[in-house]
C-alpha cells in the first residue's frame, strides 16, 4: 500500500507564486495574486490536510482578482510526473485512446447534412491530425455540416487551426497570440494544404456551443464566428480566451498559468470573461435539431 504524499501548504503556495511571477501574462494581477496568497497561507486559510481542499481553496483565491478560469490548482487524484506539462498530457492521452482521437461521432443526417462532434478536447495535432482529417475528409461532401463543440473542453491552438483549414477556402488570419512579457506575438493562420478533402468556405456551416464549452473549443467557434463562417447555435460560453502551461507543485497537484492572450483579427478583443455569444440562442441540448432545421431551411431556399 503506497503511503500518502503528506501535504504541506507552504511549498505548494510558495512555488505557485514564484510561476505566477514569472509566467503569468497580466504581471500586475500576478502580483496581486501572490501577494493575497502568502496572506492567505499565514492567516492559516490553506491548513488543510486534503490535497483536493487545498486545490479548492487557492483556486477560488487565484480567480478572486480577475476570473481567469484558466489560472487555477488542478487536483490529481493519482500521483503525476514532475515533469513540466506532463500532468495535464497524461490525462489528455487517456481522453484520446478514448475517444476516437477526439471525433467521436461522424453523421450523416437527414437532407445531406453532416454533423461532426469534437470532443472531449482538441487533442494535439501530432496525436489529433489523422483522426481529425479523416472524420472532416468523410464530411466533406455533404450540403451542410454541423460542428459538435458542446461537450468541448478546449486543447491545441494549432488543432483549432487545423480544423478550420478544412472550412475555408483561403489561407487566412484566425488569431494572434501575445505571449508574457508583451515582446513577441504570434499569429495563427489556417493551413493552405490539408490532407483529404475540404468541406470548404461556401457550404452552411454551424457550430453548436454550450455552457461547458471552453478554452480552444471557444476559439474555433469565436474564429468561425467573426469570419462570418459559420453561425453559432445554442448556449454562451464559459468565457477562457488564455491559453496556459502547467508545473506540477505537489504529486497530486498542478498549478496552470495563462501565459498568452489572444487577439482576433476581426474584433480585435476576445472571449474572455464574456463566453462567445451565439448567433441563435437555444438549450444546448435543442441545439443539434434546431441546427439541423436550420441548414434544411437554408438548403431548400
Amino acid at each position: 500500500m503506497t503511503t500518502p504524499t503528506k501535504l504541506l501548504p507552504a511549498p505548494v503556495i510558495d512555488e505557485t507564486a514564484r510561476l505566477l511571477t514569472g509566467h503569468y501574462v497580466f504581471p500586475e494581477i500576478a502580483e496581486q495574486l501572490t501577494g493575497l496568497l502568502q496572506r492567505r497561507l499565514a492567516e492559516g486559510a490553506y491548513d488543510v490536510d486534503d490535497a483536493e481542499e487545498l486545490a479548492r481553496l487557492v483556486t477560488a483565491d487565484l480567480q478572486s482578482v480577475n476570473g481567469d478560469r484558466h489560472l487555477r490548482l488542478k487536483h490529481h487524484p493519482d500521483p503525476v510526473s514532475p515533469k513540466q506539462g506532463a500532468a495535464t498530457r497524461d490525462s489528455m492521452r487517456r481522453d484520446f485512446d478514448s475517444s476516437l482521437g477526439g471525433a467521436p461521432r461522424v453523421e450523416l443526417l437527414g437532407g445531406g447534412v453532416a454533423v461532426v462532434e469534437l470532443a472531449p478536447m482538441l487533442f494535439p495535432l501530432e496525436w489529433a491530425a489523422e483522426p481529425l482529417s479523416a472524420a472532416l475528409t468523410l464530411a466533406s461532401r455533404a450540403q451542410a455540416l454541423i460542428l459538435d463543440l458542446r461537450a468541448n473542453q478546449g486543447g491545441d491552438p494549432d488543432t483549432v487551426a487545423f480544423v478550420c483549414s478544412y472550412l475555408l477556402d483561403e489561407r487566412t488570419h484566425l488569431n494572434t497570440m501575445h505571449w508574457h512579457g508583451g515582446k513577441r506575438s504570434e499569429q495563427s493562420w489556417s493551413l493552405p494544404h490539408v490532407p483529404g478533402a475540404r468541406f470548404g468556405g461556401s457550404k452552411p456551416l454551424y457550430v453548436l456551443s454550450s455552457n461547458s464549452t471552453f478554452s480552444a473549443a471557444e476559439e474555433l467557434a469565436y474564429d468561425l464566428q467573426q469570419l462570418g463562417r459559420a453561425a453559432v447555435v445554442g448556449e454562451h460560453t464559459r468565457g477562457g480566451a488564455h491559453p496556459c502551461n502547467g508545473w506540477t507543485v505537489h504529486p497530486h497537484l498542478e498549478a496552470t498559468v495563462p501565459v498568452g492572450r489572444a487577439i482576433n483579427p476581426v474584433s480585435s478583443t476576445n472571449w474572455e470573461g464574456t463566453g462567445v455569444q451565439p448567433d441563435i440562442p437555444c438549450a444546448a441540448a435543442d441545439s443539434l435539431d434546431h441546427a439541423h432545421t436550420l441548414a434544411l431551411a437554408r438548403l431548400a431556399g
